[in-house]
């Protein structure tokens, strides 16, 4: 779970940070990476209907593409809604990137009413992510759009 302080300490990062689109975006999940709980940090780009990873901090995975309506990924994209995952475990539609993820969240990136993609994070912890995440992650994505 981000503390407040933590939070805005990237936000403003990003906020101030020169470069846009790529370079941006790779940016900001390197600062994902200092959090505690964000063991694995990427954007997926949604193409159609096909979610495409873009920049990521951590581990190689297999989920390079991912269809909308699969896995948790997916799922966001299907119900036009972030996604809060508590226990991956007990989900019958889970992608496992890794062994040991445990919690994830995605939080969907706009531009209006149009979903460019998504912020996706892993966390080796059950019950890692809540709305304090959830709400940074929402800033944060607002920032990637305008900046996309």
């Amino acid at each position: 779970m981000v503390t407040q302080t933590e939070a805005q300490r990237i936000l403003d990062a990003v906020r101030t940070y020169p470069g846009d689109g790529f370079e941006l975006r790779i940016f900001a999940m390197r600062e994902l990476d200092t959090l505690d709980d964000y063991n694995w940090s990427g954007i997926y780009v949604l193409d159609g209907d096909v979610l495409r990873l873009d920049a990521y901090v951590g581990a190689a995975t297999d989920h390079t593409e991912i269809p909308v309506g699969r896995g948790v990924c997916g799922t966001a994209v299907a119900e036009n809604a972030n996604q809060v995952i508590e226990d991956v475990r007990e989900l019958e539609n889970y992608l496992a990137c890794s062994l040991q993820t445990r919690a994830e969240i995605v939080v969907l990136i706009r531009d209006g009413d149009t979903i460019l993609g998504q912020i996706d994070i892993d966390g080796h912890r059950t019950g890692a992510f809540d709305g304090s995440d959830e709400a940074f992650l929402e800033e944060l994505a607002t920032l990637l759009a305008e900046r996309w």
